[in-house]
């Protein structure tokens, strides 16, 4: 008989009743090291004071108006992103999907108000997840993902990650826009060679194209920088952020350009939810936490730590771990066995972790942690580590 939960998710068997900061407690009281966040979702943590102050604020308000009319908690968000970002203006959703899926409207309506709706293609790249809505789905391109559901919907073109013959190769009279994550963490944590993106930037502003990064994973203070982008001192024309930008809340934002959203005029894009008044007023406590004056060090250190400890029990496990890779507290160990043994170890150890494609176990801690959750968490690693047969 099915489950009432449509099947779609391999579930571990846990369920938790509470959280607090980093940790998250099941019904008997046992505490488990949060290093997966909810994939990358809980930036501040679990019960975070700020985020419960905004969430019982705006809870005592107004829930719901729709976009029909003016939402504070929303225009200051979109304020906030604006100031903080390449941006000059900001559409919200309820996903990271839906964030994708309106920078790929955007880069299409770009060129139809400039007179050309037959540039409508996207390049996209071997590896990549930008959600799993169906133009997400084409635009990612992964077989697992798109078996069994139909034909994918047309204007993808993707070629391999890194390789930039192959995108000047893929451009066309029809290209529109350039689609990339500056690191893809579903296929692995794989970080973009460092003078990947640049180039792209040069090819795009050459060929009269978008360029979009997905930040949905990477984005909102996750590897050390507010946005994965700024480590490579370049800016895209269009954004997708999400997951970390609600601390836990449903909540997706594109972000662009004034000269790219020149197409997005009234009626061209909505979203009965998007941008809703809870969600808006926690992204914006989110954000006005992770921007505070020496936030995003702490991050990075607390990264470097990580990364140096890790690379220790790299050269510890040597027959485990064949390489640590990402920036700031986004972390792939790839391993050289099956990648759930290590983390079925972590979970018996009282630590949650991602599963990864290319044999990755996934670290995505909360933004908050400090140095003996770091110490706590190499512990447990490499005592999981040492359990581990492959």
């Amino acid at each position: 008989m099915i489950s009432a939960i449509m099947p779609t998710y391999a579930r571990a068997d846990l369920a938790f009743e509470r959280g607090e900061g980093p940790y998250l407690f099941d019904a008997e009281g046992r505490r488990y090291l949060d290093f997966a966040s909810g994939i990358a979702v809980t930036t501040l943590g679990h019960k975070h004071p700020k985020l419960m102050d905004a969430l019982k604020t705006a809870a005592e308000g107004v829930w719901h108006t729709s976009n029909l009319v003016r939402i504070p908690t929303q225009e200051a968000l979109a304020e906030a992103l604006v100031a903080h970002s390449f941006a000059d203006t900001v559409f919200f959703g309820n996903s990271g999907a839906e964030a994708v899926e309106c920078c790929i409207k955007v880069a299409r309506k770009y060129h139809a108000a400039g007179g050309h709706p037959e540039r409508f293609r996207t390049i996209t790249f071997e590896g990549a997840f930008h959600g799993r809505t169906l133009a997400t789905l084409a635009a990612g391109n992964q077989k697992k993902h798109l078996d069994g559901f139909g034909p994918p919907v047309d204007g993808f073109d993707q070629v391999p990650f890194g390789d930039i013959a192959a995108v000047e190769r893929a451009i066309s009279p029809a290209t529109a826009a350039i689609l990339v994550e500056p690191i893809q963490g579903e296929s692995g944590v794989r970080v973009s060679p460092d003078s990947f993106l640049p180039a792209l930037r040069e090819i795009a502003d050459k060929a009269g194209l978008l360029l979009i990064f997905d930040e949905v994973q990477s984005g909102v203070g996750r590897t050390g920088r507010l946005f994965a982008h700024e480590h490579w001192g370049i800016t895209p024309d269009v954004m997708a952020v999400a997951k970390a930008l609600g601390g836990g809340l449903p909540i997706g934002a594109c972000l662009a350009t004034e000269s790219a959203a020149r197409g997005m005029v009234a009626g061209s894009h909505g979203s009965t939810f998007g941008g809703n008044p809870i969600a808006t007023a926690v992204g914006l406590a989110v954000l006005n936490e992770v921007t505070k004056p020496g936030f995003l060090e702490a991050v990075q250190k607390r990264g470097d730590a990580l990364h140096e400890g890790l690379n220790r029990l790299r050269a510890k496990h040597g027959n485990k771990i064949a390489e640590v890779r990402g920036k700031g507290l986004f972390i792939g160990l790839r391993c050289t066995g099956d990648p759930s043994v290590v983390i079925g170890e972590l979970r018996a150890r009282g630590m949650l972790s991602v599963i990864a494609g290319d044999n990755v176990v996934r670290l995505l801690p909360p933004l908050i942690i400090e140095d003996v959750h770091v110490q706590e968490a190499l512990e447990k690693i490499d005592d999981a580590l040492g359990a581990t047969s492959f």
